[in-house]
């Protein structure tokens, strides 16, 4: 398509909006309830889309030849309850789906957590997909998972993405992506980087001090390749573990099983950090997920998490979230930036992003990844 109209809905800060406007796309309507996403948008692109969706008349949207939704996650999210359907924020699928009804746009574009695919035991993918089809789209058998390193850009952060084309208006009887290989590592974590940042974003001294112990933890142990989280706080314990769950069980016994290997390095560790007692009780736990590819803590992309401090290799970040657990660069002794985070969801350099810190985070965790749009889209659109 040389132009087109396109509406944007549950639009968050506009990564769909990028991705059709390179495309040739004219944004003729677009609706999100969060306030302070809806002034990042209107800042951005003069469209103010400050709405709730459910309070809107189809009728009085304007037609449309694309439409684009990356509809709330929270109700398929491993993060969240799982309720789907059950949830609030789940039933807002069929918000779409109404104004599909009436419209009829030529294609779909939505985009939904990785685990919409296989939530309740895949029911939620029927539902949603035998809605589309009885509108009359024609979309793929299984929901689309795709990653922005599939495309060159340094993040490992699956989403489900269904395309369509209605069958009134095209010749084709199937749809059909190329997408490229799943294989991990071949970016390089530099490229999103835009240099040394102010001391806003520098860890704080007792982060230092505590990956500072967890480097030297992982130097003594020799052993860099642990498919498990290491839990400190049950080196040298004893108790009886028959009546905790399998899989808890099981982490216990492999972290006591390494402290009987590497005891006395473990004993003298312990003893000069004082058995961790100046570390919070999720920094007692840590996760190695680097490999051989790097054997310094400070080599190595860190996030601070609920579960525990996990460390990976430099060739991608972890997937922003909204819960904003922003990733350390481990060689710059510091966090992403608002602007490096918006790098990672491949938005554009003059994209004007909102002033508040936290806000900045939460928008681009919640966003799209605009790379990826235009790559699948630009697919859809040539075939169909």
């Amino acid at each position: 398509m040389s132009t087109f109209r396109f509406i944007d809905l549950f639009a968050g800060v506009g990564g769909f909006h990028i991705a059709m406007s390179r495309l040739g796309g004219e944004c003729v309507f677009a609706s999100e309830i969060d306030s302070n996403a809806a002034a990042t948008y209107k800042n951005n692109f003069g469209i103010d889309p400050l709405c709730d969706i459910r309070q809107v008349d189809e009728k009085t949207i304007p037609a449309h030849d694309v439409l684009c939704a990356g509809f709330p996650c929270q109700a398929f999210s491993k993060a969240g309850k799982q309720e789907g359907f059950d949830d609030t924020r789940g039933t807002l699928f069929f918000e779409i789906k109404r104004i599909l009804r009436y419209h009829k746009p030529k294609y779909i574009i939505l985009e939904n957590v990785r685990n919409l695919a296989s939530h309740d035991g895949g029911r939620t993918w029927r539902v949603i997909s035998e809605s589309l089809k009885e509108l009359g789209y024609i979309i793929t058998d299984k929901p689309l998972i795709v990653s922005p390193h599939q495309v060159g850009v340094p993040q490992l952060r699956e989403r489900v993405f269904i395309l369509g084309v209605h069958a009134s208006k095209t010749a084709v009887k199937q749809l059909h992506f190329n997408l490229p290989p799943t294989h991990r590592n071949k970016a390089n974590g530099n490229l999103i980087l835009n240099g040394c940042a102010d001391l806003r974003y520098a860890i704080s001294d007792n982060e230092n001090f505590v990956l500072s112990a967890w480097d030297e933890f992982i130097k003594g142990v020799g052993r860099l390749n642990l498919g498990f989280p290491i839990w400190a706080n049950e080196f040298a314990k004893t108790y009886d573990l028959h009546h905790l769950p399998s899989w808890k069980s099981t982490f216990i016994q492999k972290n006591r099983q390494l402290y009987m290997q590497n005891r006395s390095f473990i004993d003298k560790w312990l003893k000069k950090y004082d058995n961790l007692s100046d570390f919070v009780p999720t920094h007692t736990k840590f996760e190695w997920q680097a490999g051989e590819h790097i054997d310094s803590v400070w080599q190595g992309i860190i996030q601070f998490r609920p579960s525990g401090i996990r460390v990976k290799r430099p060739t991608e970040f972890p997937a922003l979230v909204a819960m904003v657990h922003i990733p350390v660069i481990g060689w710059e002794k510091r966090r992403l930036t608002p602007r490096e985070v918006a790098n990672l969801q491949s938005f554009p350099d003059d994209y004007k992003i909102n002033g508040n810190i936290q806000q900045a985070y939460k928008q681009f965790g919640n966003a799209v990844n605009v790379k990826v749009v235009e790559f699948l889209a630009r697919q859809l659109f040539n075939q169909a």
